[in-house]
């Protein structure tokens, strides 16, 4: 995949392409219809499939104080945006002049002058240009003006219908993101399609947890959401030895008010394990909930510490032993399968 920085730079490529829009946060299953039937034309047409985002995204742009609410970094987002099949990713810098321009100069400048756009897809809400002034109505007037085609993609359900629907039933990251603040992420994952994950580098910790036998690694939260604080079953992928197979532990997400500390941080017990992970980048897949964070108190708080960690390792063990709870039930989206998948998908409006 090529990653571009400058929408000048996709003018090195005259056939032009099938262009992708939208910010793709998490890259649930509605957005892999959008960017999947993107990819059917693009094959059709012998274009390429280039898809658009922004960053930063644009919420943090105006309201930087906001809470982090990101499903995917943007590392991530790349990651799967490569697998899927995507041939240019532009990422385009939100920044005052991008938040100021007039969404007819967003198309004729960026769109069709530097990515010779020759089919548009989008979601039904999709929403660009100064004060989001430009919406699927801009596109296609224009696109008819300028001779590209547009497809905008309906809500899709849960169930894979694409129809009109109720607020909040269609796939979206917002219903991603209650339902992980829920504590919920095996529904999370079958909204995704793929196990929702917290990606980071190892740091030091306290150490405490070897000295109960249960050493832990330790990961920032980040800028992503923050799910409901607990304990998680967890598999875990060093994203920098690629060919590992994964491992499974037990992981607390929280405050550790035990220990009298307020940064939220997420410690994890890897199973069956006995290297040395710091300094590692790990990716923490979410695959249950087992319990809310609690607090120890008394004279042996170490004491009830072990056994409530031991506990909830045999959980875990017992969770992530669940054939429903299998890795390969959920593959990272490509766009090959999407295409098996849906090969009579009757079609984005037009």
């Amino acid at each position: 995949m090529q990653l571009l920085r400058h929408p000048a730079e996709a003018r090195a490529n005259p056939k032009g392409s099938v262009v992708a829009l939208g910010n793709f946060d998490g890259f649930h299953k509605g957005h892999q219809v959008v960017v999947g039937e993107a990819g059917r034309l693009a094959r059709a047409l012998g274009l390429d499939l280039t898809v658009v985002v922004t960053e930063p995204h644009p919420v943090n742009f105006f309201r930087p104080d906001v809470a982090p609410f990101r499903l995917t970094p943007f590392r991530e987002r790349v990651t799967m945006m490569e697998t899927f099949g995507v041939d240019r990713l532009l990422v385009l810098t939100f920044d005052k002049s991008l938040a100021s321009m007039a969404a007819q100069d967003f198309v004729l400048d960026i769109l069709v002058g530097d990515l010779g756009a020759q089919h548009i897809v989008v979601g039904y809400d999709y929403r660009f240009g100064q004060g989001r002034g430009g919406g699927t109505d801009v596109l296609a007037h224009m696109g008819g003006e300028e001779g590209f085609g547009l497809s905008v993609i309906s809500p899709v359900l849960p169930e894979g219908a694409p129809q009109a629907v109720e607020p909040g039933r269609a796939y979206s990251s917002t219903l991603v993101r209650e339902t992980l603040k829920a504590g919920k992420p095996r529904q999370a994952a079958d909204l995704l399609g793929h196990w929702w994950a917290i990606s980071g580098k190892v740091q030091a910790g306290d150490q405490r947890g070897r000295t109960i036998g249960f050493p832990t690694a330790n990961i920032a939260l980040g800028d992503v959401i923050e799910p409901r604080l607990g304990v998680y079953a967890v598999r875990i992928v060093n994203e920098d030895a690629p060919d590992a197979p994964p491992l499974k532990g037990v992981a607390n997400l929280g405050r550790r008010p035990t220990f009298d500390k307020r940064d939220i941080l997420l410690e994890v017990h890897v199973f069956d394990f006995d290297g040395d992970l710091y300094d590692q980048h790990l990716r923490i897949e979410f695959v249950d909930f087992i319990r809310p964070e609690r607090k120890f108190s008394g004279d042996d708080v170490l004491a009830q510490l072990t056994e409530q960690i031991a506990r909830d390792s045999a959980e875990a063990r017992t969770i992530l032993a669940d054939p429903a709870h299998r890795r390969d039930r959920l593959r990272r989206p490509t766009l090959a399968a999407y295409l098996a998948q849906n090969p009579n998908w009757p079609g984005p409006d037009s």
